[in-house]
């Protein structure tokens, strides 16, 4: 797989939430333990993008709020621990924009000034800087990543003490926010394990001794793997923190994908004896047996390649490439030429093969071929590096400008935009 450079050195989107190493953290911190990670401790030479500043606001939440339409399920609201039901915040928007489900200023004001917590859903698809952020620290992680925002009222908590199924970053935006932080009760929950499994033990649980007893205040940051308990209150101003969310890929998905492999052993498939009386435990164990010594046979001749592309697969389907800007694309084209800039595509996984005489570049919605000549070029464009059209190697002038048209406008690269 190429097309995204993930080696062991900078990540840098990843590197902005937290205060040690990315070695350290991918050590002693991920999937293992909630870590704090102050403004101070986060600083550099640009103050602003140190508080998250650049990525969103106060103003921002106002916007999408007020002026952008936003629809369910990109905004939901909660008060005192429990989700309002749709129709206390959305409304119809009116002529030419009659559908029921958008964001309605008055009732989100009326709701807000009541006490309720403001969730922003899936930012990563709607406010630009959280969109290239997002897609940034996929890179950086490996895993999939979506963000939300959560606006609380002064004084207000917006949900119980609870779990989340995927590991989260916070980062706090505007105001202050008194975060506790309790040890898991159920180590490392899957999707299907959530926290209302163990509502009890959770409830018992905060009311121990925190492990993290923290205010956040503007540029700070806090992760917490899956299984953390935690609960939060705004203290005497308006808070507004993002919430980074990983859905962090599993040895479980490892084993799912394993066992989607099952189909290729003769023995799995075989049918069950005719007559099986499902709903006799006693008589299905004979059968249980066999079925899971012939899946350890099948599992112990399976390479890690077939796991290896079943999970691939489920991550380009899980997260996306750099958005394309169709008219800006098609004027770029209409002037690219052998002095024209371009780069890969970002975050766009591909793999290159080679066929004959031909080159292709395998994509999950598509396939590109083209002569094998051009392979020198491809590969030189898949380091993620800029290149001017007529310095690609491998390929002539009027060569290199046709290869270069062809791969900006099927959308494996883009043209880099003169300052």
């Amino acid at each position: 797989m190429t097309g995204v450079q993930r080696g062991s050195g900078s990540r840098p989107a990843l590197s902005r939430c937290i205060r040690v190493s990315v070695g350290e953290f991918a050590e002693q911190y991920w999937g293992r333990e909630p870590l704090l990670s102050t403004a101070a401790e986060l600083a550099t030479a640009d103050e602003f993008a140190a508080a998250f500043g650049d990525l969103f606001s106060a103003s921002a939440v106002d916007e999408l709020i007020a002026r952008r339409g936003v629809r369910t399920p990109f905004i939901r609201m909660a008060h005192e621990g429990a989700v309002l039901a749709a129709s206390a915040y959305t409304a119809s928007g009116g002529f030419g924009a009659e559908i029921a489900d958008q964001v309605s200023s008055d009732k989100v004001l009326a709701e807000f000034a009541g006490g309720a917590t403001i969730v922003l859903q899936g930012l990563h698809r709607l406010w630009p800087p959280i969109i290239d952020f997002t897609r940034a620290l996929v890179d950086d992680l490996g895993h999939p990543a979506q963000v939300n925002a959560y606006v609380t009222p002064p004084s207000s908590q917006g949900f119980d003490a609870h779990y989340d199924t995927h590991d989260v970053f916070v980062l706090q935006i505007a105001g202050e926010k008194h975060w506790r932080i309790h040890a898991p009760v159920h180590v490392d929950p899957l999707r299907s394990q959530p926290w209302t499994d163990h509502r009890e033990a959770v409830a018992r649980a905060a009311t121990h001794e925190p492990v993290i007893d923290a205010v956040l205040r503007p540029g700070d940051a806090l992760y917490l793997p899956r299984g953390w308990i935690h609960s939060a209150t705004a203290l005497g101003e308006t808070s507004v923190h993002l919430t980074v969310g990983m859905s962090a890929y599993t040895r479980a998905d490892i084993v799912q994908a394993l066992v989607a492999q099952a189909g290729a052993s003769a023995a799995l498939r075989e049918s069950l004896p005719l007559g099986v009386d499902l709903h006799d435990a006693e008589a299905l164990a004979p059968i249980v047996e066999q079925t899971v010594h012939a899946l350890v046979e099948h599992l112990q001749t399976t390479d890690a390649s077939r796991p290896a592309a079943w999970l691939s697969r489920r991550f380009d389907a899980d997260t996306r490439a750099e958005p394309l800007a169709p008219l800006a694309t098609l004027d770029a084209l209409a002037t690219l030429d052998a002095a024209t800039r371009v780069r890969w595509r970002g975050s766009l996984r591909v793999r290159i093969t080679t066929v004959g005489d031909r080159v292709r570049i395998i994509a999950r919605t598509k396939t590109l071929s083209l002569p094998l000549e051009a392979e020198p070029a491809l590969r030189r464009l898949t380091t993620g590096d800029p290149a001017t059209v007529g310095d690609l190697p491998g390929l002539d002038v009027d060569s290199a400008i046709v290869v270069a048209r062809r791969l900006v406008r099927e959308g494996f690269a883009v043209p880099v935009v003169r300052a």
